[in-house]
């Protein structure tokens, strides 16, 4: 029988150098963001709803801000004025999908054509493909926000999924919209290497992210008096997003907390009637009813 072949120092030499190379990858891939801090939201909690003047807050950063750069194609203009919404009147919406140029067609002349926004439209895309999305943004391409408050989430780690269901807080991925948005820093901490083109923000995954900071104090004027501050918008755009992808949230909890009302009154009449069936048998038969003969 051979006797097996014990590794060699050199090849012991080989595996040390590449695990000492990897490690300080893997370390900084590996270490910790931040944990978004939790934020104030009006929608928060079984009796949580929208605050429509928020919500038009949060479009007016939207439109003169992020639309620039981000779709919202699951969400049309007519949505604006749907109940439980941003609140806009209907000669509002038609208004305001009126400012927006739209291609349709073709035509007659089998010819594609701009038309002036109906409030049935989508809100029109910045780009006409991904191809030329990528292109204007470095090779990047910018996610759609129809969904992106309900497709972002906090990893907590260790035994938190277990308590998470019953804590009655599931605005982790507004709040880590918010905190990213304010996450921007003008230089990147001592000793981190930063990619060109990237940009330093505490909360993204690996720190760098190819969107520059898009909010500034007084970059978007409001008219109700509001704070023109990077976190107020960040909080109204925030909201605006949620609503985006939970345009229902207030009904379903309406719903929610009929269904509960309606479980527990039908409990309570269960009960009533299981005490008046049963109330006739005596305590000494054990539950069993005597045969009669």
């Amino acid at each position: 029988m051979r006797a097996k072949r014990r590794p060699g120092l050199t090849t012991l030499a080989i595996v040390a150098g590449l695990l000492g190379t990897a490690m300080p990858v893997i370390a900084q891939e590996a270490a910790p963001l931040p944990v978004p801090p939790k934020q104030s939201w009006s929608f928060a909690g079984p009796f949580g709803h929208y605050d429509p003047a928020q919500l038009q807050r949060g479009y007016q950063v939207y439109r003169e801000v992020c639309s620039a750069c981000h779709s919202m194609k699951f969400v049309s203009f007519r949505n604006l004025s749907d109940a439980g919404g941003p609140g806009f009147s209907e000669s509002q919406v038609k208004a305001l999908s009126g400012t927006f140029k739209v291609q349709d067609g073709p035509n007659d002349a089998g010819d594609m054509f701009d038309r002036p926004g109906r409030p049935s439209d989508p809100f029109p895309a910045p780009f006409p493909n991904e191809q030329a999305a990528r292109a204007a943004n470095g090779g990047a391409l910018p996610p759609d926000m129809s969904v992106l408050a309900k497709a972002r989430d906090i990893e907590f780690g260790g035994l938190w999924f277990l308590v998470q269901p019953f804590s009655q807080y599931s605005e982790q991925g507004i709040d880590y919209i918010h905190a990213l948005l304010n996450g921007y820093h003008d230089k990147p901490p001592e000793g981190f290497n930063l990619p060109a083109g990237k940009y330093y923000n505490d909360y993204f995954p690996g720190h760098a992210i190819s969107m520059p900071k898009p909010l500034n104090d007084g970059q978007v004027t409001y008219t109700d008096g509001s704070p023109q501050t990077v976190e107020q918008y960040s909080h109204d755009i925030a909201a605006f997003l949620t609503w985006a992808a939970e345009p229902k949230l207030v009904e379903r909890k309406r719903t929610g907390l009929t269904v509960v009302i309606f479980l527990a009154v039908f409990i309570g009449l269960l009960y009533q009637i299981k005490k008046r069936i049963w109330a006739g048998i005596s305590e000494g038969t054990g539950g069993n009813v005597a045969p009669t003969e």
